[in-house]
């Protein structure tokens, strides 16, 4: 049984910037038991005040566009300014262990290695957007481990990316020269969510198709409503592998905090922490639902009546919540 010494205890490690402490905090608060989720709530509660003073940036991008290059290289350049990275990656699930098939500490070995910056893969699970359930309280126990920068890298494989773009300070969306992937933004919507468009691989052959890519992303930005803060969406040209374009992409995003202000940066978190909360209601109520064993056999009866077509799925809902009350 966990007291209340041992989250307390826990929480003073996460402030101190103990690494170990704050890789453990976050195995806490992603875990599913009932007791660790107490427990959580208890580590969270003594943390929320150090919160809130990070820069949170979300970064997204079809796979094979070089998210893991451009964040190692992107990450590298901002501990050599002397502030603090921590990266929130989260990778694909595989569908029977459930584990990340993907693990970005083996893709960004320099940065992983920088005693400025932190690393941690999560599974994405069944979250849509590609973006694991706790990820937003891991984002603030970073905050609280005194970390200057948050960046959290979606899977990226068509879901929405509306979960990370409520969470974070500033949306930004990776593009590759030439592949098409602008219009795919485009078509997708992701466009509409972007604050910063980034063309990689921006060096060699691809400089020219880069170019044309970034004048296409910046004639769309041109077409949508402008945002009510008055932020128009920058467009840069980055070769992470040569270093080109990292320094502007680090002023882009001071600008737009600066666009936001400190006012406006808190109207946007309130109105995420608001969101998140609701959020936490509806998957806390469908885990309760269904781990009750009053209604886990009327469950399955339902799912077979509605799987042969002889009941409507909402009907079978409203039986199921009524049975619950």
């Amino acid at each position: 049984m966990k007291t209340q010494a041992e989250p307390n205890a826990l929480a003073a490690e996460v402030s101190a910037g103990d690494r170990r402490a704050l890789a453990r905090a976050i195995t806490l608060v992603e875990s599913t038991r009932a007791e660790d989720r107490a427990a959580a709530e208890a580590l969270l509660s003594v943390l929320m005040p150090k919160t809130g003073r990070a820069a949170r940036i979300g970064i997204t991008g079809a796979p094979g566009v070089g998210k893991s290059t451009f964040i190692e290289a992107f990450g590298r350049l901002l501990t050599g300014r002397g502030k603090r990275v921590a990266v929130l990656a989260v990778d694909p699930s595989s569908r029977k262990g459930g584990g990340s098939i993907l693990g970005d500490k083996t893709r960004m070995i320099e940065l992983a290695r920088d005693p400025n910056a932190f690393i941690r893969p999560s599974p994405a699970g069944t979250t849509l957007g590609g973006v694991a359930r706790r990820t937003h309280e891991a984002l603030l126990l970073c905050e609280a481990a005194g970390f200057d920068v948050v960046l959290v890298e979606t899977v990226g494989v068509g879901q929405s990316e509306v979960a990370v773009a409520d969470m974070v300070d500033m949306f930004v969306l990776l593009l590759s020269p030439g592949g098409g992937d602008e219009l795919q933004g485009i078509k997708r919507g992701i466009m509409e969510l972007a604050d910063l468009a980034i063309v990689t691989k921006a060096d060699g052959d691809l400089i020219g198709p880069a170019r044309i890519a970034a004048g296409e992303v910046m004639a769309a930005f041109r077409f949508m409503r402008a945002s009510e803060t008055g932020w128009r969406p920058d467009v840069r040209l980055v070769s992470a592998l040569e270093g080109h374009g990292l320094d502007e992409v680090w002023a882009s995003i001071e600008r737009y905090r600066a666009t936001l202000g400190s006012k406006g940066l808190a109207a946007r978190r309130a109105e995420q922490a608001r969101a998140w909360m609701w959020s936490e209601v509806s998957e806390t109520l469908l885990a309760d639902l269904r781990q009750d064993p009053r209604t886990a056999a009327l469950a399955d009866k339902l799912e077979g009546e509605v799987a042969a077509g002889r009941l409507a799925p909402s009907g079978a809902a409203r039986r199921l919540l009524s049975e619950r009350r």
